[in-house]
């Protein structure tokens, strides 16, 4: 195992409780969204724990939602997590939760990304991207970027994490660079 936190006991602990706090049914890709946010856990250690918590009856499939199944925590599977005795730091735990819930905040508004690069005359890159919540642009921010790879590379962190970008901005503006450590 790659993970972070450890065991594959460890994985399960942190998706049930993730799952049982968020309190609501989630499909596949959303709940793998919400467990990548901290990078403590691994796609390939997410995905087996996923499927081994479904065969346990630990998870359970609580409909579907957009053509998608949605899963929720089962009865056995809060059980489970509170009986077990894990090495995750409850610090660990509360900061994945919080990332949790910001993004599927961000989700449930249906904010937008744009974001777009141009290679200039001189060689360099115009790089911009944007958030539009409700057709209205709540954030925007331009660089002169060097390469095409890296202005790719900062679209890509920008349309996978656009809440953390967004927060960040608004933290370092506030003066609050301990944002940075945290």
């Amino acid at each position: 195992m790659g993970s972070a936190i450890g065991s594959v006991r460890n994985v399960k602990i942190f998706v049930l409780y993730l799952m049982e706090n968020v309190g609501r049914p989630l499909d596949f890709v959303t709940l793998n969204d919400i467990v990548m946010q901290t990078d403590y856990i691994m796609y390939l250690d997410f995905a087996e724990a996923f499927h081994t918590m479904l065969d346990d009856g630990l998870i359970e499939v609580a409909g579907e939602q957009g053509g998608e199944q949605t899963y929720d925590i089962t009865e056995k599977g809060r059980m489970v997590a509170e009986s077990l005795h894990s090495d995750i730091l409850s610090s660990i735990l509360e900061k994945s939760l919080a990332a949790a819930l910001r993004y599927l905040d961000f989700k449930s508004r249906g904010t937008e990304t744009r974001c777009e690069f141009h290679r200039r005359e001189d060689g360099r890159y115009d790089f911009s991207c944007a958030l539009i919540e409700k057709g209205e642009t709540i954030f925007t921010t331009s660089l002169v970027i060097d390469s095409a790879d890296r202005a790719a590379r900062l679209k890509e962190n920008f349309q996978d994490r656009p809440e953390v970008i967004y927060r960040g901005v608004h933290a370092l503006l506030a003066g609050n660079m301990n944002y940075l450590f945290d």
